[in-house]
């Protein structure tokens, strides 16, 4: 299955999110701090489970209580719409 590209709207939404694009590859990021460890996993854990309802993943490393996430879709060679709507799903749970 294919996904659409995203829009030039659609990321610029995100960029004044908090969202950074990567200048070596069609993607964005974003760096994530909570309160301590226990924070950043349950909030992981609750991405993982949002991004395998929507069968898309997140690449992503945690350090403590600092979790930076990238968004891409390979199946695209850039960013998509799935990509838009996940990075939106990540603000929303780190929101509370």
């Amino acid at each position: 299955m294919t996904t659409a590209t995203t829009t030039p709207e659609g990321i610029e939404e995100l960029i004044a999110a908090g969202w950074q694009r990567l200048a070596d590859r069609d993607a964005i990021t974003k760096d994530f701090r909570f309160a301590d460890f226990s924070e950043a996993f349950g909030w992981m854990t609750r991405v993982a489970l949002a991004a395998e309802k929507a069968n898309h993943h997140p690449e992503w490393s945690n350090v403590y209580r600092d979790v930076t996430v990238t968004l891409s879709s390979h199946d695209v060679g850039g960013l998509s719409d799935r990509d838009v709507a996940l990075a939106r799903i990540l603000d929303k749970l780190a929101a509370g």
